[in-house]
């Protein structure tokens, strides 16, 4: 029935074949268009296609990770300018805190220097007055021994000790007063 059909399609003059087209021709290239189609389709047009569509989505993996490592890298910047900033903040508490130190202990110098001068100073103030004692009282028994020999020298006698040491303790008494 169908090449009864065909026969007819093809020998009608008022159908394809006033345009100058085969029937028989036409429907065998129909079939065989369709057979190279479903071919094409089934060996070809599939696994190019599902080779494209692996090849998309990992152009799309590819893109999602680009993405998502800009943003990691922007976190780790973030993380990293956070560490130097602490960073900074610990060393100038560090530096501070040498300073602070520094100062405690130029000040602990000087207290045990002004100490140590006080010190010093009373020791020598001290001595001071030891060598004016003695030298007080080296001056003294010398004058002793003047007043003595002046005595003598005025009285024409030699005058015994106690006599003599009586005399200059008045004289020394009516001197200080």
């Amino acid at each position: 029935m169908l090449t009864t059909t065909m026969t007819q399609f093809a020998d009608s003059s008022s159908g394809l074949g006033s345009l100058g087209i085969d029937g028989k021709a036409f429907i065998i290239q129909l079939v065989t268009f369709a057979l190279a189609f479903w071919v094409l389709k089934r060996f070809a047009f599939e696994p190019i296609s599902k080779m494209l569509e692996q090849r998309r989505k990992t152009i799309e993996d590819g893109v999602s990770l680009g993405e998502q490592m800009k943003k990691d890298k922007a976190a780790l910047e973030a993380k990293v300018s956070q560490a130097l900033a602490d960073a900074r903040a610990e060393a100038d508490g560090i530096v501070a805190e040498a300073h602070d130190a520094g100062r405690q202990a130029i000040r602990e110098a000087e207290e045990k220097a002004s100490a140590k001068a006080a010190v010093i100073v009373k020791e020598g103030e001290e001595r001071a007055a030891g060598e004016m004692a003695r030298a007080r009282k080296q001056l003294e028994g010398e004058i002793v021994s003047l007043v003595s020999d002046v005595t003598e020298t005025i009285i024409g006698e030699k005058v015994d000790a106690a006599k003599d040491a009586e005399l200059i303790t008045r004289a020394l008494k009516e001197q200080q007063a």
